[in-house]
């Protein structure tokens, strides 16, 4: 488990990577073959699939919507793995929105968009995931010191939710900030990033991809803003960790040793 795996070109699924090989504070490094993450996997091709199946995965966590589920189609069925659904944000959020991302015209576009619109949505929206879905990750981290291990945790692109539920996991191994920022702006490599298709209207203006970007980066500011918000509700790291998610000493001493490297 703890050799270093070569990363794959995958078809159909974006975003993919094994979280192995980062960094705690006090010298230990996350295991490679025991933590992935990436965009969904509805559009696995079969070679994908097959790719996925010999990951030795116990447990998918899959934190789309209702709404994206509807839009991108279940994930595809890997043999013997199980597949666990936490949505990290309601059906109805954003449905007309993203809707309108999609379909909208320029107009519309400014009037939500411009003038850091977009970048100020991105922050609430990360601000809310710490403050309102302690439940979720909570139980994200209970289930890996449990038995969920090796793991693949995914969203729609894997930046947002499946990118803030990793930052957590991360806090919990004792892995400090900047080697979480680290991990967490891959998802900007060129090769990763999430192909946004607008209707039927093919290539993007400038303008219209300018507009959309904020929505479609990761950027520093918004894992700073989940930052900014643990130290305003919880005054810390370890008091969100041990207040707001609930876990003890023994659950991050598991988290731990599936995780770790020996050190």
């Amino acid at each position: 488990m703890s050799q270093q795996s070569t990363e794959p070109t995958l078809t159909g699924v974006r975003n993919f990577r094994d979280v192995g090989g980062v960094p705690t504070a006090d010298g230990r490094r996350l295991r490679h073959g025991v933590l992935f993450r990436s965009g969904h996997l509805a559009h696995a091709t079969k070679d994908d699939a097959d790719f996925l199946g010999r990951l030795g995965l116990h447990t998918v966590f899959d934190f789309r919507n209702s709404a994206d589920q509807a839009l991108e189609g279940p994930d595809v069925e890997l043999p013997g793995v199980r597949n666990v659904n936490i949505p990290l944000s309601d059906p109805a959020d954003g449905a007309e929105f993203w809707k309108m991302v999609r379909d909208g015209e320029l107009e519309q576009l400014r009037s939500v968009l411009a003038d850091g619109q977009g970048a100020a949505r991105m922050i609430a929206s990360y601000r809310s995931m710490i403050k309102n879905r302690t439940a979720e990750h909570s139980r994200i981290l209970h289930s890996l010191a449990e038995d969920s291990v090796p793991a693949l945790m995914h969203c729609a692109a894997g930046k947002d939710r499946a990118g803030l539920s990793i930052a957590v996991t991360l806090m919990a191994l004792g892995v400090e900030q900047d080697a979480i920022e680290a991990d967490y702006l891959q998802s900007n490599s060129p090769h990763r990033r999430y192909k946004m298709h607008r209707g039927s209207q093919g290539s993007m203006s400038p303008e219209v991809a300018e507009l959309l970007s904020p929505l479609f980066d990761a950027r520093t500011a918004y894992l700073t803003a989940a930052m900014t918000t643990i130290d305003e509700t919880w005054g810390g790291v370890e008091a969100y960790l041990t207040e707001g998610l609930g876990l003890e000493t023994a659950t991050r001493e598991r988290l731990r040793e599936r995780l770790l490297e020996d050190g």
